[in-house]
């Protein structure tokens, strides 16, 4: 039975999260993100701060015309300047510019950075956080109050940092954030200040409740487990970003966040049936921000339930809880057994994809010899299917000659007209006849893909569903220079689905070559299956 604790869950990928270095997001992918946000099911978006630039006053302007069905805008700001009155702060009149009915504004809570920082009295600081908040709430607009360095401004001097979330709290803010915004606390340091912060405000105003919520930097790579000490002991605001995004070493990470709550302390966090949406989100997030995504991170990285060794595959297989901690279909992922040296049996078993093979136990030892010799070369079928069928059909002598490749030329010109030319030319053989194809392409894998399939379409008609969706390379031995082995991934789709093929050379055309010509040929076997 889920707790019904009413958890908020405020996402700032917007905000926070455009602080990673290398990300730069346009008005309409940060609008894209937020419709992803909304969908997920969280509580508040937090757009941007629309007194720091253009670009984010643009999107508050045009998120009013998003349909959220469950989360609110959210402007973000600071308090106002030092020895002005609060009407007259450019950055606040901003927030009530952009429209929306949630404010979060941040006030130093630290001495350190009042004194050195602001370079302002400590007096005059609490009356920065009183009157913001104040002037927002007059505006009628609910405010977020985000205590910046709460934790380290506590271990220096308590008194005043206490004092600092006091005026917030008296200025009536909605929830008061406590911050570890350098990310160097641990959870046990976390644990005993918010237990403090609690007993405090319970002393103090007995017959008032409060509403704290954390916000966690991930430098020390405690972030998700200080959110999740936060929220056991009380906090029920948790502020993070989709895939850990945010400046230096990111901010603390929802996708893993979100479930530990849901499925480890079986608290309700988004609404029904949305955590299986969990992965997608991640994944969308990675595609629209042009992020690699992480392979290995926790509950939505596409290795999070992945089985490389033998042993643990052929565990699975039987129990899953052997070796995965949740079922990956609760956070939308999937389990992968992979193909490597590996290997054993049952990785084999699993990876059968449907195809009507005769596994038997001679022909799987024959596959893993195969295999292992092919990964000692260098090739990977981890994420290379295709190849993978296609090597196990004629590893064990089902494999079908769709057409034989006699030879294959790839020229690329540069000249002042047509500036850089590419042709490629193949002689392949099918069904006794003899087809020479020329084409040109965009670059060397393009011009010879395009040959391929004029020289093939007119044999295979279900060609002309395929295409080439990603290209990957990756050079093994670098320490040879130039002269080294590289591994050429293809990842091809049709109306079905995708696959992916791998080829290895020292020539990279060669390794393209390799892994087009298995493209074909698993389309091709997939279709007489």
């Amino acid at each position: 039975m889920k707790q019904d604790l009413n958890i908020e869950i405020f996402d700032t990928t917007l905000r926070d999260g455009t602080q990673t270095p290398g990300i730069s997001l346009s008005v309409g992918d940060k609008l894209k993100i937020a419709q992803v946000l909304d969908d997920l099911g969280v509580t508040y978006i937090e757009g941007g701060w629309p007194g720091s630039n253009p670009k984010d006053v643009e999107f508050f302007r045009l998120s009013k015309r998003l349909k959220l069905k469950n989360a609110q805008i959210v402007a973000f700001g600071s308090t106002r300047k030092k020895f002005i009155n609060a009407k007259d702060d450019t950055n606040l009149l901003k927030i009530v510019d952009s429209g929306v009915k949630v404010a979060c504004i941040f006030g130093k809570t630290w001495t350190l950075h009042v004194k050195k920082a602001l370079e302002t009295t400590l007096e005059e600081n609490l009356n920065m956080i009183f009157d913001s908040i104040t002037f927002l709430r007059n505006k009628k607009i609910k405010v977020i109050y985000d205590a910046e360095h709460f934790f380290d401004g506590y271990k220096e001097d308590k008194d005043y940092s206490l004092k600092c979330l006091e005026q917030s709290f008296l200025a009536q803010a909605d929830c008061l954030v406590l911050c570890d915004t350098n990310g160097g606390c641990l959870p046990s340091e976390i644990q005993k200040i918010v237990q403090e912060v609690n007993i405090f405000f319970s002393k103090k105003y007995p017959s008032k409740k409060i509403k704290l919520g954390i916000h966690a930097h991930n430098d020390s790579g405690c972030a998700v487990a200080n959110s999740i000490v936060a929220v056991e002991e009380g906090c029920v605001h948790v502020q993070g970003t989709i895939n850990g995004l945010g400046e230096r070493c990111g901010n603390a990470n929802l996708c893993s966040i979100i479930p530990l709550l849901e499925l480890k302390k079986n608290i309700k966090i988004l609404p029904e049936g949305y955590l299986k949406k969990l992965t997608e989100v991640s994944r969308e997030v990675d595609e629209i921000t042009n992020s690699v995504p992480n392979e290995r991170q926790p509950f939505v990285g596409m290795n999070a339930f992945a089985h490389k060794g033998g042993i643990h595959a052929s565990a699975v297989s039987k129990i899953t809880k052997t070796y995965e901690h949740i079922n990956p279909k609760l956070v939308g992922n999937e389990r992968k057994i992979l193909i490597s040296e590996l290997a054993g049996k049952s990785n084999i078993l699993f990876k059968k994809y449907g195809l009507s093979i005769n596994l038997n136990d001679e022909n799987i030892a024959k596959i893993i010899k195969v295999v292992k010799q092919k990964e000692y070369e260098g090739y990977s079928y981890e994420n290379a299917e295709g190849s993978f069928i296609v090597l196990v059909n004629k590893i064990i002598d089902s494999y079908k000659q769709f057409f034989k490749v006699i030879s294959f030329r790839v020229i690329t010109e540069y000249s002042q007209s047509k500036q850089l030319t590419t042709e490629a030319t193949i002689r392949i053989e099918i069904n006794d006849k003899e087809e020479h194809v020329v084409a040109e392409g965009d670059g060397p894998v393009n011009a010879l893909d395009t040959a391929l399939r004029k020289a093939l379409e007119k044999y295979y008609p279900q060609l002309k569903d395929v295409k080439l969706t990603d290209f990957k390379v990756r050079v093994i031995n670098p320490v040879l220079g130039t002269a080294a082995k590289v591994r050429v991934n293809i990842e091809s789709m049709d109306k079905k689905g995708s696959w992916t093929t791998v080829g290895i050379s020292e020539n990279i055309i060669e390794a393209s070559w390799e892994a087009l010509v298995d493209a074909i040929e698993y389309k091709l076997l997939q279709s007489i299956k």
